[in-house]
């Protein structure tokens, strides 16, 4: 995994894992990061089977909304994804 721009404190990335294609997220990811992986990787959502959010200490609009994105894309394709949170993405899913 390659590291985030200089002042950046979050990251977003795709990877292959053992578990599928998962989405991950970690530290604190803001809307510069967010359009960063979207310049990446395209505005669209891919097909994920794992969110990895176990190290995001916090999320911005524009993150959780990337989030939701790949949620609601899984569920219109019948698609379960398997989810894994931080304390505070946990907190932050709830208060939506």
């Amino acid at each position: 995994m390659t590291s985030p721009p200089p002042g950046h404190r979050g990251l977003v990335r795709l990877l292959n894992t053992a578990d599928g294609r998962a989405l991950c997220l970690a530290g604190a990811v803001d809307a510069d990061v967010v359009a960063a992986f979207q310049r990446r990787y395209g505005r669209e959502p891919v097909r994920v089977d794992v969110i990895d959010a176990g190290s995001v200490t916090s999320l911005s609009g524009a993150a959780l909304e990337l989030v939701r994105d790949h949620l609601d894309a899984a569920a219109l394709g019948g698609r379960a994804v398997a989810l894994r949170r931080s304390a505070a993405f946990g907190r932050l899913l709830q208060q939506t």
